[in-house]
């Protein structure tokens, strides 16, 4: 029996790039000591009280259908929110909420490109970009992310790959998987570029809320020549420590929200009330997990340069946010892929490869700081000893 095109379009999108993280889960469940620096998962879990707010809403009933753009407190509570964090007036109205980021971005990337667009998109990318972009029929034009630019995206390379085809620019600040933060005068700059060829600006922004200390967060939603173009998407699978619970949204202009509803309500019909209770509480009240998250993911990273890039021939780029840093390996010969399939077999440490999340950074390794104080320093060593058989005296 035939299959979709959709479906070939997303054939070689699977699970290939999670490799080095399924082999370590099968190694652990089978004993073997590996420490695994490898998915984005949040070292604590989500607060009790939101839990409690969720278990009482569905006793008291809130399990029926929802609003297809999603429940009004959660929206009128986002709205309040965004408009105070960004000093513009947004409307509930302009709020659609989605089961998670991911799904948000599905759906806002259905609403803007389709068969012969093109999305323009930093390499490295988060690992799913891939096949929402795919999904739509649209090809993805890759951006390189240069290290010596901190891996922020360049408007001016952003310039040279535009072409008549070209739809929408995908932003990630704080970036996955590089902990990048966009500065006011790069979103100036890329703001100029969308307005100039008539592009949207899509900005994932899950990570705004594990900016480090002595860093800022921009976002793009806060400037009002872009307000016709600009569509956030974000949820609280990291913000409040909350993956599981698929409670997310996008905020853009009441024209396009408006258009985007009946996809949504084809899609899914709106998110559960009981976790949009949940959500309301969250949004409402602030995170009480995100403060600790971002000290001890910003001491863990800090730890792990001060080790690696003195002692070894390996270097930490230091991220400014997020929940990852990465490491250059280019001077052990190897590549990114082939250095973490290594250090997993000779050392019991699993780290994501630079080539799961593109093309540009295959000498690189992304490594997870969400693992326990006692096991990150446990990899941390291992890494160091890992490295002394590629150390040479230049090194």
């Amino acid at each position: 029996m035939k299959t979709t095109a959709i479906t070939r379009r997303l054939a070689d999108l699977g699970g290939a790039k999670w490799g080095i993280y399924l082999r370590a889960k099968a190694m652990i469940a089978n004993g073997a000591d590996v420490i695994s620096l490898t998915i984005g998962e949040p070292d604590v879990p989500p607060p009790n009280e939101l839990m409690d707010v969720a278990e009482t809403a569905m006793r008291a009933g809130r399990t029926t259908y929802s609003d297809g753009a999603g429940e009004p407190g959660l929206r009128a509570a986002l709205a309040e929110r965004y408009s105070a964090s960004t000093g513009r007036a947004i409307s509930d109205d302009q709020v659609m909420c989605f089961p998670g980021t991911q799904t948000a971005l599905y759906a806002v990337m259905m609403g803007v490109a389709e068969t012969g667009d093109e999305v323009l998109v930093g390499d490295p990318m988060y690992a799913t970009y891939a096949g929402v972009i795919r999904a739509t029929g649209a090809d993805l034009v890759p951006v390189p992310l240069r290290p010596e630019n901190g891996f922020r995206i360049s408007a001016a390379d952003i310039a040279a790959r535009i072409t008549p085809r070209s739809r929408a620019i995908l932003l990630t600040t704080p970036h996955n998987p590089t902990g990048a933060i966009l500065t006011p005068d790069d979103i100036a700059q890329i703001g100029d570029l969308a307005r100039k060829h008539d592009l949207w600006i899509i900005s994932d922004e899950v990570y705004e809320q594990l900016v480090f200390d002595g860093q800022n967060f921009t976002s793009p939603l806060a400037r009002p020549d872009l307000a016709d173009r600009v569509i956030v998407v974000s949820s609280i699978s990291k913000s409040h420590a909350a993956p599981g619970f698929r409670s997310g949204w996008c905020i853009g202009p009441e024209t396009f929200t408006a258009a985007l509803l009946p996809l949504s309500e084809t899609m899914l019909f709106g998110n559960q009330p009981f976790i949009a209770d949940m959500t309301e509480r969250a949004v409402r009240d602030g995170s009480t997990v995100a403060p600790g998250m971002r000290a001890r993911y910003a001491a863990r990273a800090i730890r792990m340069a001060n080790r690696l890039n003195g002692q070894t021939c390996l270097r930490v780029l230091e991220p400014q946010a997020g929940m990852f840093a990465m490491v250059d390996v280019s001077a052990t010969g190897m590549d990114g892929a082939t250095y973490a399939r290594h250090l997993l077999e000779h050392a019991g440490v699993a780290v994501m490869p630079g080539e799961s999340f593109g093309d540009t950074i295959t000498g690189w390794v992304r490594v997870a700081l969400t693992a326990d104080d006692t096991d990150f320093d446990r990899a941390c060593d291992r890494i160091v000893a890992h490295a002394t058989q590629f150390q040479t005296e230049d090194a």
